[in-house]
């Protein structure tokens, strides 16, 4: 676990915000991904689909925040947010889609997502979820 912490200015160590990252195209994830890490010191893992996110909680894994693609194959973003907060998952979840002011945004926020962004997802987006919630840090 000591790979997943880091120095802070005082001199204790901290954990680094875990991200799941939830697309169906391999690029978009690779980008998401690379961001995460390299501009937001952030552990991010990929999956493909939504089940795929489903299933990784069902096996025990958590995670800071969850960026969640909409439209995907077996199960989509709204769906497994539905599913994930059923479980009782309680960490943010960030809808990502091409319609965010309109019926992508509202199923993403019934099905309990914090935000809804439209696509492509970037610094500024990324910075707003971390400002409004100040026990991140980056």
């Amino acid at each position: 676990m000591e790979s997943m912490k880091q120095r802070n200015k005082g001199g204790s160590t901290r954990s680094r915000i875990s991200a799941l990252i939830v697309d169906d195209d391999a690029v978009i994830r690779k980008i998401h991904m690379m961001m995460l890490a390299r501009l937001f010191n952030m552990d991010a893992k990929t999956v493909s689909d939504g089940k795929e996110a489903v299933d990784l909680h069902r096996c025990g894994a958590n995670f800071d925040i969850i960026f969640m693609d909409k439209e995907m194959p077996v199960m989509d973003g709204h769906e497994a947010t539905k599913e994930l907060r059923g479980m009782g998952v309680k960490c943010l979840i960030v809808g990502i889609t091409t319609r965010a002011n309109g019926k992508d945004g509202e199923e993403f926020f019934a099905a309990g997502s914090n935000y809804c962004f439209e696509k492509p997802l970037d610094r500024t987006k990324i910075e707003r979820v971390l400002q409004d919630h100040p026990n991140f840090t980056t």
